[in-house]
């Protein structure tokens, strides 16, 4: 993966999983990640879905994994039996297409001195997972939707430790404020770049949080201050409620041309979150494909 980003290729990440679960089943309150395990079919219906969309990359449906994320449903003694088949299951889609993306997300509690939880407590449960993930056929560890930038290095830790071999993704969501674009937890572009890359983080990012127009001007800094791939997974917008609920605002071709905005700043890795579709997937792989094709050659 990294030879490929290296050499000048681009890869297309898949879109949204969450809304796509609750489409097919997943009842309200109920833990995602154990859909792993209760129904693995639905999870290879989208995962296939996705990969004949053109996503080089699809993720694990792991993304609340760690123990503190499922202690909240009851499950944190199942973390590595959800991860290790969250991974396998995306595995068995791929057939060789497309790489295997493990998810890790938040562990969803606030680190001392701000909050209650104990650093080493999270950073050991993200090896837990980690390690499960790897076990099950990951291809590469995708950690987002951080806001937390010690966090977010404790779960670089994690992977460098339990899956030495593996490219390691790291993804922080940026908010616009008067000052420029920080976390709700007051980590700078400049600031998240600087600290994942100095933990070890082989490329960077960012995603959720912000329709596409906001992220191409996030993407500004991100290339600006690192020295490796950058990673972008934009919303379709940010949600909005109608009569017939929520509803994510930019379609698929509102995409398109800042697709091209993203590839000319160099971005290495483009995919969707929030409201995302198969056919926004779609627009991004006709687009980096178009890139591709029309870049001049030495």
């Amino acid at each position: 993966m990294l030879k490929r980003l290296m050499s000048g290729d681009r890869l297309v990440g898949d879109g949204a999983w969450g809304s796509l679960l609750m489409a097919r089943g997943l009842p309200p309150g109920a833990c995602p990640d154990a859909m792993n395990l209760q129904r693995p079919e639905v999870l290879e219906e989208i995962a296939a879905e996705y990969l004949e969309a053109g996503a080089d990359l699809l993720t694990t449906n792991t993304f609340g994994g760690s123990p503190l994320a499922l202690e909240r449903y009851g499950l944190e003694s199942r973390v590595e039996e959800i991860n290790r088949r969250g991974a396998e299951i995306i595995a068995g889609v791929t057939g060789g297409r497309a790489l295997v993306s493990a998810s890790v997300g938040p562990s969803g509690r606030i680190l001392k001195p701000y909050g209650d939880t104990d650093p080493g407590v999270v950073g050991d449960g993200f090896r837990r997972q980690v390690a499960a993930l790897a076990e099950g056929g990951a291809d590469v560890i995708c950690i987002e939707t951080m806001t937390d930038l010690e966090e977010a290095c404790l779960a670089v830790d994690a992977a460098r430790l339990e899956a030495p071999g593996l490219p390691v993704m790291a993804s922080m969501t940026f908010e616009a404020i008067p000052r420029g674009f920080f976390t709700v937890m007051g980590v700078s572009v400049e600031a998240a770049v600087v600290g994942l890359c100095d933990r070890g983080a082989d490329i960077i990012g960012t995603n959720c949080g912000n329709g596409i127009d906001l992220m191409v001007s996030i993407a500004e800094e991100l290339a600006r201050h690192s020295s490796v791939p950058v990673l972008v997974q934009s919303n379709a917008g940010l949600p909005v409620a109608d009569a017939d609920g929520v509803v994510y605002p930019e379609g698929p071709e509102f995409f398109s041309d800042r697709i091209t905005a993203l590839l000319q700043l160099g971005v290495a890795v483009i995919g969707g979150c929030c409201g995302t579709t198969f056919d926004h997937v779609r627009v991004i792989r006709r687009q980096v494909d178009r890139w591709i094709d029309e870049r001049p050659t030495v």
